[in-house]
């Protein structure tokens, strides 16, 4: 068996509350409409090529990847297109977005719907990586970075190792989990596919160990498939991290302002693996994610596969909501967002939707710094998150970024580990800000 492995700076360890990572997966009920918004990735918006009254099935594209960083849209439902519009997302903001009111579910005919298994991997690397792009594949980690463009290497690049994240170690989230122990087969082919698209022969599902079913459901089907290995890591936050987890795999650490690439990685999240699957195999374009609603206001914690649009209200709905709730959130409660619209839709980057309890949302009034730095202690990227605090106080902006705040990786290890109660990940993040928006 091979060694535990972690990361060497920094990290903590919240507890995980990991309460639904029995439940298996199911079907979220289809809603009436969906909003489709035409970003659910980094960069620019998809262009729209629909019109209102337009008629759609699940799977049809929608609006178009604009530019270089950008992703392909599809449909979930199928039905009539009722408006284009500027609605809110769950932080408050608005986006563009397609609403579609469902007419019955008519797919697509060029999507296998069958639960066959198809292990032979027939398509060229060329034709996996077209193919990736026109099913609109996303990191689905979180990041939304869209997927192509980290297949497609830049030139004079070169990967050895393609690492697949199973880690998972926000609390309360089990949709990776859960993907991992009912679909352990499919994710590595899905592995060995985009092995085949970067030209390699090494993948390893990185998985931490308080996953004991995920690890025994993957180590199982690794032993079937060449060039496909498991690490199992120590449980330790933010060991998804993407710099955090090439430097528990490999030793290899990434540089300041460098990529994964750099040093010849390539890191994709679980379900991305499992998307770009189903997008080779089945001609299944992403359209449809698995998403935990957990919490303790929640009365039946789930794992729902969600159709991308559908608001995060159904969702509630189905799973039962408790009397009184504190807070609402959208991901997990380290790097996830507080929602201020509950009707606001699923999409390809929501791992989940956690209703906590008012006992459970801990917001103490801050005290002043005692200098003990803890913050540098807990920091996975070496930062020292009291001194960024202290030039973003005086708004010296540019003084935060001779000390490295643009590699801050807002996992908020320095804010849950504070003493005083000061909220530095927020100083953080408004210097990343000020600092990008002078640029």
């Amino acid at each position: 068996m091979n060694k535990i492995k972690t990361f060497k700076i920094g990290g903590i360890h919240p507890e995980k509350f990991k309460i639904s990572s029995d439940v298996a997966i199911v079907n979220a009920p289809i809603p009436e409409t969906v909003t489709i918004p035409v970003r659910q990735h980094i960069g620019a918006p998809a262009k729209i090529l629909v019109a209102k009254g337009d008629k759609v099935k699940v799977g049809t594209l929608i609006a178009d990847a604009d530019g270089v960083i950008s992703a392909d849209v599809h449909s979930s439902v199928s039905g009539e297109v009722t408006k284009i519009e500027d609605l809110e997302v769950n932080t408050g903001y608005y986006e563009k977005m397609i609403t579609i009111r469902v007419e019955g579910d008519e797919w697509e005919d060029k999507i296998d719907r069958s639960s066959d298994i198809i292990r032979e991997i027939s398509a060229s690397p060329e034709e996996i990586i077209k193919t990736i792009e026109e099913s609109g594949v996303v990191g689905m980690g979180g990041a939304g970075f869209p997927t192509p463009v980290k297949v497609r290497l830049p030139d004079g690049k070169k990967v050895d190792t393609l690492i697949v994240n199973g880690i998972e170690c926000e609390p309360y989230l089990t949709a990776d989990d859960r993907l991992m122990q009912e679909y352990a087969e499919q994710i590595v082919i899905g592995a060995k596919i985009l092995n085949k698209a970067l030209g390699i022969q090494k993948a390893i599902i990185a998985i931490d160990e308080n996953k004991p079913n995920a690890i025994k459901s993957i180590r199982e089907v690794t032993r079937r498939y060449v060039g496909v290995n498991i690490q199992v890591c120590t449980t330790k936050y933010p060991q998804g991290a993407e710099k955090q987890l090439i430097s528990a795999i490999t030793g290899r650490e990434v540089p300041p302002g460098c990529l994964p690439v750099d040093v010849n990685c390539v890191v994709q999240n679980v379900g991305t693996i499992f998307a770009i699957y189903e997008a080779v195999q089945k001609h299944k374009p992403l359209f449809e994610r698995i998403v935990t609603i957990s919490g303790d206001g929640i009365i039946n914690p789930s794992n729902l596969r969600v159709r991308i649009g559908t608001p995060a209200s159904e969702l509630i709905k189905q799973a039962g909501q408790k009397d009184e709730i504190g807070k609402i959130i959208f991901g997990g409660p380290m790097m996830g967002n507080a929602a201020i619209n509950i009707d606001a839709p699923i999409t390809k980057t929501t791992s989940g939707v956690l209703l906590l309890q008012p006992q459970s949302v801990f917001e103490p009034e801050s005290s002043s710094c005692i200098r003990c730095a803890t913050c540098v202690d807990v920091c996975p990227q070496g930062l020292e998150p009291f001194a960024i605090t202290d030039f973003v106080r005086n708004g010296e902006y540019q003084e935060a970024k001779k000390i490295h705040v643009l590699d801050c990786i807002e996992c908020g290890c320095c804010s849950y580990s504070c003493p005083a109660r000061i909220p530095l990940l927020d100083y953080c993040k408004l210097a990343k800000y000020e600092i990008r928006k002078k640029k």
